[in-house]
């Protein structure tokens, strides 16, 4: 048999068998999977945007990623053993649990695309709210993380070693604990006021706060030039310890996104999917 190329190039080549066919096939189908897992995301990442109380979604976790969005959120509470996704303790349901929600799609994303969430992409964020009691909570997490932990970022006393995911403990936060653990698969979500303590991005890799408890702007017209400068000062204060910087219950405008973007806030709270994605696309 043989095989003529469009360039009038010709090669023999003689196929014992049909086995032989169908082996190639295989292996063309083969690489041909291989290409596109590691085809870099088709369409722009917001990696500044985080889907506040993501777990509201139609589709928990797979409505923020068709967004691009590069960090989510999920509340937890520790019911019988398990981490149960909810906003309080009466909305649980035994169904949905964290892995179910979000730590079996998120591995079955990073299998997929080459070891990453997008193909080619940065570490996404999942912020994990714990609304039970800290110690408890966080142990059952512990155990909850063992079998991912080839895709979670870790944290070392002088380093991090960045992966796929990236989790972050934020709400009742066990710091005594998790200070003095040597080796962390999640970090600690710190509040303004623990700029002043002396600790390490590896620890600490995030500064959370209420925007409404250090601001009075709410969003109606331009930030007033004092809360400006008090806004830049403080993402300089937690960029210059190697930290990124959120705020929560910000007005949810593009008015407020805008006046965050220019002060080089890392992560824009929104609960606007597609709002947010046309604003951050929008020409300027």
């Amino acid at each position: 048999m043989k095989i003529h190329l469009s360039d009038g190039w010709q090669r023999p080549w003689r196929m014992k068998s049909f086995s032989s066919i169908k082996k190639l096939l295989v292996m063309l189908h083969l690489l041909g999977v291989a290409a596109l897992a590691q085809e870099p995301a088709r369409f722009p990442l917001l990696t500044c945007a985080h889907a506040h109380n993501d777990y509201e979604h139609t589709r928990p976790l797979l409505d923020a990623l068709d967004h691009g969005f590069c960090s989510v959120e999920a509340d937890v509470w520790l019911v019988e053993g398990q981490l149960l996704v909810a906003h309080t303790s009466k909305a649980v349901r035994k169904d949905r649990t964290l892995q179910r929600l979000y730590l079996d799609p998120l591995r079955e994303r990073v299998e997929k695309n080459g070891g990453r969430v997008y193909a080619g992409g940065p570490t996404v964020t999942l912020l994990i709210d714990f609304k039970s009691a800290a110690t408890n909570t966080y142990r059952a997490l512990l155990t909850a993380l063992k079998p991912y932990e080839k895709m979670l970022t870790t944290f070392y006393p002088d380093r991090t070693a960045t992966n796929a995911i990236t989790v972050i403990i934020s709400g009742n936060r066990p710091r005594e604990w998790m200070a003095a653990e040597p080796v962390r698969r999640a970090g600690y979500d710190g509040h303004l006021d623990e700029l002043e303590s002396a600790a390490s991005p590896q620890l600490m890799p995030l500064i959370s706060d209420n925007w409404a408890k250090h601001f009075k702007w709410r969003g109606q017209e331009a930030l007033p030039a004092e809360e400006r400068s008090k806004l830049k000062a403080l993402v300089a204060k937690a960029h210059a310890q190697g930290k990124r910087i959120r705020f929560w219950n910000i007005p949810d405008t593009p008015v407020a996104w805008t006046a965050l973007l220019e002060a080089g806030v890392d992560l824009i709270n929104t609960d606007k999917l597609d709002g947010f994605r046309a604003f951050y696309l929008a020409p300027r």
